[in-house]
């Protein structure tokens, strides 16, 4: 009985202790960590690819095709080629030797508009009567009446002299007083002869061209050998460039130029002006750092002579140069920046660090690479579309 009893208490207690083992279940799998399986082949990884592409693509500009051609916008892919070294400095345009005439008095007296106009800038063809000069009401006589009458007087003089004189009536001296007497009145008279009108002298165009200053005005009372007008055909210009000394030993090299004037964007090149080098300076000016070079070119109508101008000094020639015309260039806060075309409608902005320009060309020492496609004309439109630009669902990324 007493075994029975131990028997009983025995098999309590291992009863008890398999129900607060923890460990009891042996077959159960204690690893709780989820596995996340994905169909073979597929690269989900959660949200990995979306933000790659997000960062890719974040800084495009999109542009539509119709926008684009709205705006003008012009693409060229870009490849090395040959350009030419610049010395940049300032210049003044100048008319060409003997295009330009001064009109001066050939009398004395109160000067007189004719119906031409006399602005500057107007007109003129050789011939035209531009103003007279008359005397008339001035208390010591008309110049032109004395003149006449001087000539008259020397003449009636002067030809029974010379008849004496064969018949050695008369002396050499006496003759010589009276031949000279006679010319001096000759020419006094000639230089009015035929130009007086009812009105004065006149004073005609001695050539087709432009007033190009007019020095007095109508009323004025003028001396003889005083300037009333300047005459220029403008036909040939002088460009006129002042070039540092630190640049001489380049001037020699110098074969053409370009040049930028105030009242208007466009770049002009000698080249196609039929422009030649004339001459550069050996020594700069007394009290100057700046030696002169000049240009000659043909004037096609729209160059102001004696206006200032930014010149562009053509060198030496540089191979393998990557440029871009200075319209596809934009600038924010001193930096320089283009627009490359990366496909159909897309665009992206990229900072380029700029070397020499030619006021045309510029070149390009980083930013670009051969074979880009950048937008040379429409560039501030694209500028403009970055502030807003989205890229919409669906837009394809594939470059």
């Amino acid at each position: 009985m007493k075994q029975i009893i131990i028997c009983i208490i025995v098999s309590a207690y291992i009863f008890t202790g398999c129900n607060n083992n923890p460990h009891k279940d042996t077959d159960h799998d204690h690893n709780h960590t989820e596995t996340h399986n994905h169909p073979e082949g597929d690269n989900h990884n959660h949200n990995e690819n979306e933000e790659i592409s997000a960062k890719t693509h974040e800084d495009e500009i999109i542009f539509t095709t119709e926008k684009a051609k709205a705006a003008g916008v012009e693409i060229s892919e870009i490849q090395p080629k040959t350009f030419r070294d610049v010395i940049k400095t300032s210049g003044q345009i100048l008319a060409a030797q003997g295009d330009d005439m001064t009109i001066a008095a050939t009398a004395s007296g109160i000067i007189s508009f004719g119906k031409i106009s006399l602005s500057e800038g107007s007109a003129v063809n050789k011939g035209n009567t531009l103003l007279s000069i008359s005397a008339q009401n001035i208390q010591d006589g008309d110049p032109t009446e004395k003149a006449e009458i001087a000539y008259r007087t020397a003449q009636k003089e002067y030809e029974p002299a010379a008849i004496l004189r064969k018949d050695k009536i008369i002396s050499e001296k006496e003759y010589n007083q009276a031949w000279n007497a006679y010319e001096t009145a000759r020419i006094a008279w000639k230089a009015t002869a035929g130009r007086q009108s009812k009105n004065g002298v006149a004073i005609t165009s001695p050539m087709n061209g432009f007033i190009k200053n007019r020095l007095v005005n109508d009323g004025d009372y003028v001396e003889i050998g005083q300037p009333l007008l300047s005459i220029s055909q403008n036909r040939r210009l002088m460009l006129k460039a002042e070039v540092s000394e630190r640049y001489y030993q380049y001037l020699p090299t110098l074969t053409s130029a370009y040049f930028k004037t105030p009242y208007n964007s466009k770049v002009y090149q000698l080249d196609e002006l039929n422009g030649k080098l004339k001459s550069y300076g050996r020594s700069s000016d007394t009290g100057s750092f700046y030696i002169p070079v000049v240009f000659e070119f043909d004037n096609k109508g729209d160059i102001i002579p004696g206006s200032y101008v930014d010149v562009y000094l053509l060198s030496k020639n540089m191979d393998n140069v990557i440029a871009i015309p200075v319209t596809a260039l934009t600038e924010e806060q001193g930096a320089y920046f283009v627009y490359l075309q990366l496909d159909k409608e897309g665009y992206k902005k990229q900072e380029v660090t700029l070397g020499a320009s030619n006021g045309k060309e510029v070149q390009i020492l980083s930013g670009i690479q051969p074979g880009n496609r950048v937008v040379t004309h429409g560039a501030y439109q694209i500028k403009l579309a970055a502030n807003s630009s989205v890229i919409p669902e669906g837009h394809s990324h594939s470059h």
